[in-house]
Formats: structure tokens, sequence, C-alpha cells
């Protein structure tokens, strides 16, 4: 087995295991994950079963990665919801203080 392949095979186990600790947290914690994230965490993980990869086209991701760097932070964030944790601000202003008024 080359390097690169190995590589692969590493991250593809890192991924399938991310995915198995974010739901096994949401059931453990007794967090409801919707539809949406139950469909999402099953079905990236049938294909980097199937394909090795999740992601179809190469700009997406990295090429020895398993997940594209948006799926990993989708995956940040339901393992952050099912470990109770607040999400976090991506982008624009932070709320006002109401007790500077």
């Amino acid at each position: 087995m080359s390097p690169f392949e190995a590589e692969r095979e590493a991250a593809r186990r890192k991924a399938l295991n991310a995915l198995k600790r974010a739901k096994r947290a949401a059931d453990k914690a007794g967090i409801a994950l919707s539809d949406w994230e139950g469909e999402f965490i099953e079905g990236v993980t049938d294909r980097i079963q199937t394909y090795g990869r999740a992601f179809g086209d190469p700009e997406k991701g990295a090429p020895g990665q398993a997940l594209s760097s948006m799926q990993g932070r989708k995956l940040k964030e339901i393992t952050a919801k099912a470990n109770g944790e607040e999400p976090k601000r991506r982008w624009g202003r932070k709320p006002s203080d109401p007790s500077r008024d």
C-alpha cells in the first residue's frame, strides 16, 4: 500500500469515527437531531463506505480527505449540538449588548 493510499484510508476511518461519535453523543444526551441532520450523517456515512469519500468535486476538499470543507463544518456543528454547546457565529456583527444602552 502506497503512503497516499494509507493516508486516504486513515482519513476515511477518521471521518467514519467522527460521524459515529456525533450520532452516539446525540443519542446519549437525548438530543433529537433534525431530520436533515440524521439524513446528513447517514448519507455521508454511506458515501464514505462506498466510495472512500463523501464528495465528488475535487475542488470542494483536499485530495486525501474523506469530507469536504463544508461537510466537516456541518459535522462540527452537529457534534457541538449533540454535546449541548452553544452554536458559534460564523459571520456578521455581534449582537448588541442591551446593558450598554
